[in-house]
Parts: C-alpha cells; sequence; structure tokens
C-alpha cells in the first residue's frame, strides 16, 4: 500500500493533480495481482521521502482505472510515466532499482 507521501490517483483526480504540479509527477501505473508492481512500492515509498518536494509521486490501479491506462497507452506494468507541466515527458516499462528511477526523475527536474 502506498505511503502517506504517495497520491492516489483515479479519473476524478488524475488530470487536476497533473496540472497542478509545479514539481515533476512520477506516476507508478500498477495493479494488486502484479508481482513486480509489488516490488516497486517500498521503493516508491523510499524515493517519496528521499526526495521530498522535488517530485510528486503518485499511483494508478490500472483494474480500477482502465480509461486511464488506456489513454495513456498503458499496455504493461508496472510503467512510470513522468509528466512535467502536466505533459508526459518520459515512461520506463518495468521495475527498476531505486538508483534508476531516482536518476530517471533527477534527469527531468531541470
Amino acid at each position: 500500500m502506498a505511503s502517506e507521501l504517495i497520491t492516489n490517483l483515479d479519473t476524478t483526480n488524475f488530470d487536476s493533480t497533473i496540472k497542478a504540479s509545479t514539481v515533476p509527477v512520477l506516476v507508478d501505473f500498477w495493479a494488486t495481482w502484479c508481482g513486480p508492481c509489488k516490488q516497486l512500492g517500498p521503493v516508491l515509498d523510499q524515493l517519496a521521502t528521499e526526495m521530498g518536494a522535488a517530485v510528486q509521486i503518485c499511483k494508478v490501479d490500472v483494474d480500477s482505472n482502465p480509461a486511464l491506462a488506456q489513454n495513456l497507452g498503458v499496455t504493461s506494468i508496472p510503467a512510470l510515466f513522468l509528466f512535467k507541466n502536466g505533459v508526459v515527458v518520459d515512461k520506463i516499462v518495468g521495475a527498476r532499482p531505486k538508483g534508476d528511477i531516482a536518476a530517471f526523475i533527477k534527469k527531468h527536474s531541470a
């Protein structure tokens, strides 16, 4: 389960959250039955704590919100989408080590 530092998104708050953010937003598309997604959860919790206000980390359960996943072309999970100024600037698919994800975020934080 996501920590209090991670925002759960759905169709009611996705657009407003992404567009309102003044920092990059990392969105994890995941599902409860997905093993690699479960492995990624604690990594994202650690990154949320370590990176603080430099990034907003959010999660979208693809089973509860299939339209959001479909609209962004998510075909495999976990899928991490990085938004900046309300627009997708990059994405990675599959579980990755914490250092890779941190570098992925920092690449777009400048």
